[in-house]
Formats: C-alpha cells, sequence, structure tokens
C-alpha cells in the first residue's frame, strides 16, 4: 500500500470499495440497454484524464442521474450515495459495484476515508455537491467535492446532465421513453493540496472557487447542446437535504 494512505486523514484502515462491477463486461452491457430506450449523448469526454485520481462532480437533477454516471462516464467512479438506498437488495447491489455510502445529516469521516483510498490509488469518485436532486442550477453547494481536492489533490471534472428529468417531473420520475439526455463534461478544475490541518476557510474557499467554475461549465452545456435544465420539483416533493453548503453570499 502507497505510504501517502498514512496522511491525515488516513486511509489505510478503512476497506476500499468494491471495484469489480466497475470494471466488468455488465458495463457495456448496460449502455446498451439504457441507449435502447433513451438516446444518451456525451459531450466531451476527453476532458476526462485517461488515468490518475479524478473527482466527478456533477449537478443533480433526476434519479437517473447516478446510474447514467456509473454507465456512461469515461472512467467508472465509485460515488457517494445517501446511505438511505443501502438497504436490502439494493444496498448489497449499490456497494458491491463500488459506490460509496454517505451519512448526509452526519459528519461521515468513514466516507471520506473511503473516498481517499480510492483517490490516493488513483481511481475515479463521482459526487454531487447540490446533495438532494433539485433544479440543477447549483443554488446550494455543499463542500465535500472541493475538500477532497484540497486532501488529494485530483482534479475536479464538473459534469452537467440535462433531460434526465422532465419539466414538471418529481425527484423519482424517468424521462419518456426515446428521450435525449446529455452528459456533458466540462474542463476539469484544480486546487493546490492543503496540508492537515485544513481548515473550514480554506474549504469554503475552495468550494465558492470550485462552485463559481462548474457555473461557467453549465452555461457552456446549456449552449452547446442548446438545452435548458428542467426548473424546480414540485412544491411537495422535497427530499431532506442538510442546511449546509455554500452560495454567491458564501455559507448560510
Amino acid at each position: 500500500m502507497s505510504p501517502v494512505h498514512l496522511d491525515p486523514p488516513r486511509s489505510d484502515q478503512v476497506k476500499a470499495a468494491p471495484r469489480y462491477l466497475l470494471y466488468s463486461p455488465l458495463r457495456p452491457l448496460a449502455r446498451w440497454l439504457i441507449r435502447r430506450r433513451y438516446a444518451v449523448r456525451v459531450t466531451d469526454p476527453g476532458n476526462v484524464p485517461a488515468s490518475g485520481p479524478i473527482i466527478y462532480a456533477s449537478n443533480h437533477v433526476g434519479v437517473i442521474d447516478g446510474p447514467l454516471l456509473a454507465i456512461f462516464a469515461p472512467r467508472p467512479a465509485h460515488a457517494l450515495t445517501k446511505i438511505e438506498m443501502f438497504r436490502g437488495f439494493l444496498g448489497r447491489f449499490l456497494w458491491h459495484s463500488g459506490q460509496i455510502p454517505l451519512d448526509r445529516f452526519h459528519t461521515d469521516p468513514y466516507a471520506v476515508k473511503v473516498c481517499l483510498r480510492a483517490l490516493r490509488d488513483g481511481r475515479a469518485i463521482g459526487i454531487y455537491p447540490e446533495g438532494s436532486r433539485g433544479p440543477g442550477d447549483l443554488e446550494r453547494f455543499h463542500r465535500g467535492a472541493a475538500y477532497l481536492a484540497l486532501v488529494s489533490g485530483a482534479p475536479v471534472v464538473p459534469v452537467t446532465m440535462l433531460g434526465s428529468r422532465e419539466p414538471g417531473g418529481t425527484s423519482g420520475s424517468l424521462p419518456r421513453r426515446g428521450a435525449a439526455i446529455d452528459m456533458v463534461f466540462g474542463e476539469m478544475w484544480r486546487a493546490e493540496p492543503v496540508p492537515w490541518p485544513r481548515t473550514r476557510e480554506q474549504v469554503e474557499k475552495a468550494s465558492l472557487f470550485l462552485r463559481e467554475h462548474m457555473l461557467v461549465q453549465l452555461d457552456r452545456a446549456r449552449a452547446s447542446t442548446g438545452r435548458e435544465l428542467p426548473g424546480p420539483l414540485p412544491p411537495t416533493d422535497v427530499d431532506p437535504d442538510p442546511a449546509t453548503g455554500v452560495t454567491d453570499e458564501g455559507a448560510p
């Protein structure tokens, strides 16, 4: 194991997320199956480095975003997924497909260390800075992506999802059969690694810079595809999300 796993926070004492399903022949089969239902268009996959650690940071508009990232990203990713989904058969499948459970409402050092173990091993992870599904406009922006970039030095590749939820759809609704779904990979963003201990102010500042970069990439994706975000969820469709993160005005 590389000595980098001993850097704080240490990642040598957590079990690595499984990777065998991420790299199995089932992945291209899944792409073929999904494209029988949806017209999935992947734009600028060349913005994803071919090797080394990377952090996919995506907006989050629909329930299908996670599977799309897992199946169509140029490099398979261990995506942070809310811990509520790790129950029963689905939970076992998510873990064995390399996904990482995250407790969104409490400090979760285990999830952080599993992510760092993957990054320090040169793998890709996926994270949704908005937290829960919504309009996908990055209005709410949690600090996890920037924190992991500061710890690991891994570049962040913005991902913009367009069409994975239709206007007026609920958080659990799927696009109609034959719908076009765009996944646009933006220009990567880097932060200089900051040695331990990292301050809250450092993480917040990096988060604001990353959010600004992702907003630019979001606008470019909308312009290049000619598509718009689906708008807000219905008022009664609310997925609880912790009141943390940064916005234009800084931390709430």
